[in-house]
C-alpha cells in the first residue's frame, strides 16, 4: 500500500486522474466481462446456430430439388439471403482466417451435420466458405461475413465505453478547475506570507471554493492591515523611546564632575539602544515591497563595495553589466547587512564580493575568512535576536537582527540566501535572484 501511494503523482489533479483512470479501467473490465458473457456470447452463439441451421436446411433442400430447379434456387439464395451454394467435386485447400463468429458457425454446423466442418478461404476475401457432405453430394456454401457478423452488441459496448470515458474526462475537467483554483490560492498565500498585497481572487465557482476564496481574500486584507498596524505601532514606539534617550544624552552632556569613563559607557549604551530601535523599525518595515526596476548590478555592487571599504578591506572586481529587475533599496539593505556581518566576524581579513550573472539566476556572494557557522545552526541565525555562543556573541557587537532583516527582505521578493563553507575556511553567504521571479 505504501508503494502504491509513493507511485501516485504529487499534485491533486494527478492523483485524482490516476484514481479515476484506475477505477475506470477496473469498472470497464468488469462491465465488459458481464456484457460479454451475459449478452454478446449468448447472442453470437444463437445467431451462429440460426445461420448454421439455415445453411444446413438450404443444402438439404438443394439436394431434394429436381436438377432443373436447382439453378433458380441458388440464385434465390444469393439475392435474398447472401448465401452462395453449389455442388463441387474437390475441397478448398486453404482454411479461412480464424474469427470468433466464423468459429461459432463451424462449431454449430459440425454439431448439426454430425461431420467435421471448417471454414475455407475462397477468391472473395469478404466471404467465408464451408463444405458439407449431404447424401452423395459435396456442397460448398459461402456467406457474406459482414452481413452475418454480430455487430449490435459490440456497438452498444462501444457506446457504453464512450459514455464512461466522457464521464471520466468531465470529472477530470472539474477536478482540474478546482486544482487550479487551489494552486492560485497557494500562490497568493505565498505572496501574503512574503508581505505582499496580492490581487484578490475572483469569488466564483462552486459554493465550497467560493467560500474558501472569500475567506482567503478577507484573510489577505486582514494580514495587510495587521502588518501596517505593526509598522505604525513600532514607528510610534521608536519615536517615543528616542525622546527619553535624547533627554538622557543631553543630561549626560551636562554632567561636569561625573566619572568620564562611566559617562562614556552610558553614552555607548544609549547608542546601542538607539541602534536597536532603528533595526527594529527596519525589521518591521522590511515586508514593504517596492516595484521591481531593471537595474545594472555591477555599478550598484561597486558602490556598496566602496562604502564598505571605508570600514575595512574589501575585494571586489567589477565585471560586465548584469541587468536584472530588482528592488534596489532592498538589495542594498540585504548585501549591506551581509557585508557588515562578514566584516564583523571575518577576523580582520578582507571581505570578498562576487557576482555571477547566469541565464536563469544571478548570484551575489559575500565571503569572509572568519570561523564560519556550524551547519546545524545556519537556519537559526536568521531568527531575530539570535547570536551564536562562540565568536558571534554579544561582545562582538550587533543586535541580532541583521540576518533576520536580510532573510525577510529576500523572502518578500522571492530571493534566497544560502550559507555555505568557503573554500580555504570562512563563510560564503550567497544571495540568489531568479530571473523568473
Amino acid at each position: 500500500m505504501k508503494l502504491f501511494f509513493r507511485l501516485l503523482p504529487e499534485t491533486l489533479f494527478g492523483r485524482t486522474a490516476a484514481a479515476l483512470l484506475l477505477a475506470f479501467l477496473v469498472f470497464e473490465a468488469i462491465a465488459f466481462g458481464v456484457v460479454w458473457f451475459m449478452v454478446i456470447q449468448p447472442l453470437a452463439a444463437r445467431s451462429a446456430d440460426d445461420l448454421a441451421a439455415k445453411i444446413l436446411l438450404s443444402a438439404q433442400t438443394w439436394v431434394e430439388l429436381p436438377p432443373q430447379t436447382r439453378a433458380d434456387y441458388e440464385m434465390e439464395l444469393v439475392f435474398r439471403h447472401d448465401l452462395a451454394l453449389a455442388e463441387v467435386k474437390s475441397r478448398l485447400p486453404d482454411a479461412a482466417e480464424a474469427n470468433y463468429f466464423g468459429d461459432l458457425i463451424a462449431a454449430a454446423l459440425t454439431r448439426r451435420a454430425n461431420q467435421v466442418i471448417t471454414l475455407k478461404r475462397g477468391a472473395d476475401p469478404d466471404w467465408d466458405w464451408l463444405e458439407i457432405q449431404v447424401s452423395d453430394k459435396l456442397l460448398r456454401v459461402g456467406f457474406d461475413r459482414q452481413r452475418y457478423a454480430l455487430k449490435a452488441p459490440l456497438a452498444a459496448v462501444g457506446v457504453f465505453l464512450l459514455g464512461a470515458l466522457l464521464t471520466v474526462l468531465t470529472a477530470l475537467f472539474m477536478v482540474r478547475q478546482a486544482s487550479q483554483r487551489l494552486k492560485s490560492l497557494a500562490l497568493k498565500a505565498g505572496e501574503v506570507g512574503q508581505g505582499r498585497a496580492p490581487e484578490l481572487l475572483p469569488e466564483t465557482g462552486a459554493q465550497e471554493l467560493r467560500e474558501l476564496t472569500i475567506a482567503f481574500n478577507r484573510m489577505a486584507e486582514e494580514v495587510q492591515a495587521l502588518l501596517e498596524n505593526r509598522t505604525v505601532l513600532l514607528a510610534g514606539v521608536s519615536h517615543d523611546l528616542r525622546t527619553p534617550i535624547t533627554r538622557l544624552r543631553l543630561a549626560l552632556s551636562l554632567l561636569d564632575d561625573a566619572d568620564a569613563t562611566l559617562v562614556k559607557r552610558m553614552e555607548h549604551d544609549l547608542d546601542e539602544m538607539n541602534q536597536l530601535i532603528t533595526d527594529m523599525l527596519v525589521f518591521a518595515r522590511s515586508l514593504k515591497v517596492e516595484a521591481l526596476q531593471e537595474t545594472d548590478l555591477t555599478p550598484l555592487l561597486t558602490d556598496l563595495a566602496t562604502q564598505a571599504a571605508l570600514l575595512g578591506p574589501v575585494e571586489w572586481l567589477a565585471g560586465p553589466a548584469c541587468v536584472v529587475p530588482v528592488g534596489e533599496a532592498a538589495l542594498r539593505r540585504i548585501v549591506g547587512n551581509l557585508q557588515e556581518n562578514a566584516r564583523r566576524y571575518g577576523l580582520g581579513a578582507p571581505v570578498t564580493l562576487t557576482l555571477e550573472c547566469k541565464a536563469q539566476e544571478v548570484c551575489i556572494g559575500v565571503l569572509d575568512r572568519g570561523p564560519g557557522i556550524p551547519v546545524e545552526q545556519r537556519e537559526a541565525v536568521f531568527r531575530p535576536f539570535t547570536r551564536l555562543e562562540t565568536s558571534r556573541s554579544r561582545e562582538a557587537g550587533g543586535s541580532g537582527l541583521g540576518l533576520a532583516i536580510a532573510r525577510q527582505l529576500a523572502d518578500a521578493y522571492g530571493w534566497r540566501i544560502v550559507l555555505t563553507d568557503r573554500d580555504g575556511g570562512g563563510l560564503s553567504a550567497s544571495l540568489i535572484i531568479s530571473r523568473c521571479t
